[in-house]
């Protein structure tokens, strides 16, 4: 089924940063349409501080590199994304505590450590209009395959798609909290801002899981 070294996965965070840092413009303007405009740039920085640690620390794991992310983004990142984010990479780097490898079970545990994280931190339901809207279909599209005994690369590609559906469902939602709530019923019609970071963040993380899988089918 493959597994995933994790001392070999460690620069997937690199990915993550370098994803956001790509996308802060793209981001950004998905927020101005019923925020402030500067989730990209908001992310862009926590993120980027993130990414010169790790490159200063040379050799890292996936574990230690969710772990610099997630304290990153809780003490540099301000407003709603940086207790956010900072929890959901946190969480999912305790979930990975003694391990060595990651295979499909465990991956799909540290899906689920993320969401509880984030669901744990704010009030956010599925059909708020957050990045829950992307984070739970994804996980629990992961899981649904491991169920029907489909490959760890299979998994990974169902977490793909359940995400970039979820964050196009985020378009036809009203939005119930943030400050996209104010705007009530003309939020429907736009992306949510949170949704779109998740979804590139789990579309990276999959790439780059799926590219250092070993043994897989």
């Amino acid at each position: 089924m493959g597994t995933v070294n994790l001392e070999s996965a460690g620069p997937v965070v690199l990915d993550l940063a370098a994803a956001i840092i790509r996308d802060k413009e793209r981001l950004s303007a998905i927020d101005g349409a019923t925020g402030d405009g500067d989730h990209g740039v908001n992310m862009a920085k926590g993120f980027r501080l993130a990414a010169a640690k790790l490159e200063a620390l040379g050799a890292f794991d996936l574990a230690a590199g969710l772990s610099t992310l997630g304290d990153t983004l809780l003490g540099d990142i301000g407003g709603s994304m940086g207790p956010l984010y900072g929890t959901f990479f946190t969480d999912m780097a305790e979930s990975l505590a003694g391990a060595e490898r990651l295979n499909r079970p465990r991956c799909g545990a540290m899906l689920r450590a993320g969401l509880d994280a984030v669901q744990g931190l704010g009030d956010a339901k599925p059909g708020d209009k957050t990045l829950v809207d992307v984070l739970q279909p994804a996980s629990e599209a992961f899981d649904a395959a491991a169920g029907r005994g489909e490959s760890f690369a299979a998994c990974l590609d169902a977490l793909k798609a359940a995400a970039a559906e979820g964050l196009e469902a985020t378009r036809g939602m009203v939005a119930r909290l943030g400050r996209a709530a104010r705007l009530g019923e003309r939020s429907r019609g736009h992306l949510d801002a949170g949704a779109a970071s998740a979804e590139l963040l789990l579309r990276t993380l999959a790439d780059g899981l799926r590219a250092r899988l070993e043994d897989a089918p």
